[in-house]
């Protein structure tokens, strides 16, 4: 199969359950040139028309404007009950169309591709931002070639036999197990493919794969019903489940829904609050990472705001968001404005260094954009979001942080959380958690939730451990109506005081 067979049926999707493509060995050996070719032939464009669109954009005014191309081809399965129910496909194919002129912008997108209609897209976006200022368009250079951090074909040429495989091991380790009343067992991947063109010459190419499994389990004694979830992946194909099969998948499932109906009511109050490394790190995503976006602190609502230089953590905090983690759910090669994603450190040994940029910002900052303009689809407008965000290890041993505690609360799962972006106020809900009594960890607990301030939280991290861990893909993040795929990671850390609210006094 030559290359343009490749690009035709990652972008057009071939079969129910999976998209024949080419081998991995032959997509890496594809010249960066070919391929931005023929992903715009694929949409029926060639550059010539690109330079029209965005000089047409331009007709009226603008400082920059920018061409979104986007084809994303998913598919999800679900087994349930011993039964394979109704797969899915969805294919999305569009064009978004951006002008920006200063702070402000315009956006206008389409699912058609034939040229009259995309150059009244073209002027949809920049009648919205009035600007009477004119630019032209630059001529486009090829970028070299960068750095990739997943391989680009790894999903394609998954069987459906073998998806329905890994269903069903997933289901049969489980069922029949003591107190299991039901389990589900869901797949997911998808294949997008993106090309961002600009008025500033820019135009380069993603192809991003991603992949999800999940399982979960009911389960019910003496009329007390409760819920085991666990899942898993990123940036990978079959090669997933050699790091985690689907019986290690079921089993972590099993252990939570095992752990949970033996959970006893949780105490309340102010007290010493241990965070295990992995998930943990959802609580440093809502709480400190979304107030560390530029453009909340560009529209001065964040609690960050105007404070870069300022120590707002303890020296042991290190805290960095990162899109080149390699197979992480929150990786990516370039962001959505063609931005090569980067390694950015926010808060160095307590200090806020900076925030995490899209272009506007970057502009506003007179700063470099860092990589994270990001969006769900061609629908949508790329705001500074996050990739993968972390706090980095520091010198303390597991052990002696939870031996440490006299009496507190070690909490390890999450549901999610609320945060106030302007005041930094969260609240966050614990699947689980276990009692810390002289030093160890004791009995599960049940209604635990965690209440706190962001910035404050900071300024309270009194421990932090050398176990840094990344929870296994499975969180996404909302922000303004769009969802992205993240990663989080964080060591086990104490926090010397905290309030919980649980389930009695």
């Amino acid at each position: 199969m030559d290359r343009r067979d490749f690009v035709k049926r990652v972008l057009f999707a071939g079969s129910f359950f999976s998209l024949s493509g080419m081998g991995l060995s032959r997509i890496n050996v594809l010249k960066e040139k070919d391929m931005l070719t023929d992903i715009l032939n694929s949409f029926g464009l060639s550059e010539e028309d690109i330079k029209k669109l965005l000089s047409s954009s331009l007709e009226k005014g603008g400082d920059f404007s920018e061409i979104y191309l986007e084809n994303t081809v998913s598919t999800f399965l679900k087994y349930e009950e011993g039964i394979l129910k109704k797969p899915e496909i969805n294919l999305s194919k569009g064009i978004g169309i951006r002008v920006v002129s200063g702070e402000r912008f315009g956006y206008s997108y389409s699912e058609s591709f034939d040229m009259k209609d995309l150059e009244s897209v073209a002027k949809t976006a920049n009648k919205i931002i009035k600007s009477g200022l004119k630019k032209g368009v630059k001529g486009f250079k090829r970028k070299k070639k960068i750095n990739r951090h997943y391989p680009e074909d790894i999903i394609s040429d998954i069987k459906s036999e073998n998806k329905i495989k890994l269903l069903k091991e997933g289901y049969e380790s489980v069922i029949g197990k003591k107190h299991v009343k039901r389990v589900s067992v869901s797949y997911a991947d998808e294949i997008k493919v993106i090309l961002i063109a600009n008025s500033d010459g820019l135009m380069v190419y993603d192809i991003q794969p991603l992949l999800r499994y999940n399982i979960e389990i009911i389960g019910e004694r003496s009329g007390k019903r409760v819920r085991g979830y666990e899942g898993g992946g990123g940036r990978y194909g079959l090669d997933y489940f050699q790091i985690k099969t689907p019986e290690d998948i079921a089993n972590e499932s099993f252990r939570q829904m095992s752990v949970q109906l033996d959970a006893k009511d949780s105490p309340a109050g102010e007290m010493k609050v241990v965070l295990a490394s992995g998930d943990s790190g959802i609580l440093l995503h809502e709480s400190i990472g979304h107030p560390l976006e530029a453009d909340f602190n560009r529209k001065k609502t964040s609690a960050f705001s105007d404070r870069v230089g300022e120590k707002v953590a303890c020296s042991d905090c290190t805290i960095i968001d990162s899109g080149i983690i390699q197979g992480s759910r929150g990786s990516i090669n370039i962001d959505d404005e063609g931005i090569e994603s980067s390694k950015t450190v926010l808060i160095e040994k307590g200090v806020l260094k900076g925030y995490m940029h899209d272009k506007i910002s970057g502009k506003y900052f007179k700063t470099k954009p860092t990589g994270n303009g990001r969006r769900e689809s061609y629908e949508y407008y790329p705001l500074p979001r996050m990739t993968n965000t972390y706090l980095d290890k520091g010198k303390y041993v597991p052990e002696e942080i939870i031996r440490s505690v006299k009496k507190g609360i070690f909490v390890k799962n999450y549901s999610g959380g609320e945060v106030n972006i302007t005041n930094g106020d969260f609240v966050f809900k614990a699947t689980e958690a276990y009692m810390i009594e002289n030093g160890k960890i004791g009995y599960p607990l049940k209604g635990v939730t965690l209440i706190g301030n962001g910035p404050d939280i900071l300024t309270k991290i009194d421990m932090v451990g050398n176990d840094l861990k990344f929870s296994d893909g499975k969180w996404t993040c909302g922000k303004e109506g769009q969802s992205v795929p993240v990663g989080v990671g964080i060591p086990t850390v104490r926090i010397k005081k905290i309030t919980v609210g649980g389930s009695s006094l």
